[in-house]
């Protein structure tokens, strides 16, 4: 079974990111992500670049993803 600190590990090694915490039961995650690649996206796009760095894990090992995607500058609105 996949754990959450897994999921981290290959959204961190994917894609450059800010900030990423993750939490789940080993079938269904939850994340949030930081990071400029999301900078000029949709949400749509923004999910996409999340899915591309998880790769085939999205259809092996993680059978549910959860995500809220922001840029620096709304994480640092908030």
């Amino acid at each position: 079974m996949i754990t959450p600190e897994q999921v981290k590990k290959y959204i961190e090694a994917g894609m450059a990111c800010e900030h990423v915490e993750v939490s789940g039961d080993g079938h269904h995650f939850e994340a949030v992500i930081v990071s400029a690649a999301f900078n000029g996206k949709r949400k749509v796009q923004q999910h996409q670049v999340v899915y591309q760095a998880l790769g085939d894990r999205m259809r092996e090992e993680i059978h549910a993803l959860s995500m809220q995607t922001l840029t620096p500058k709304e994480r640092a609105a908030r």
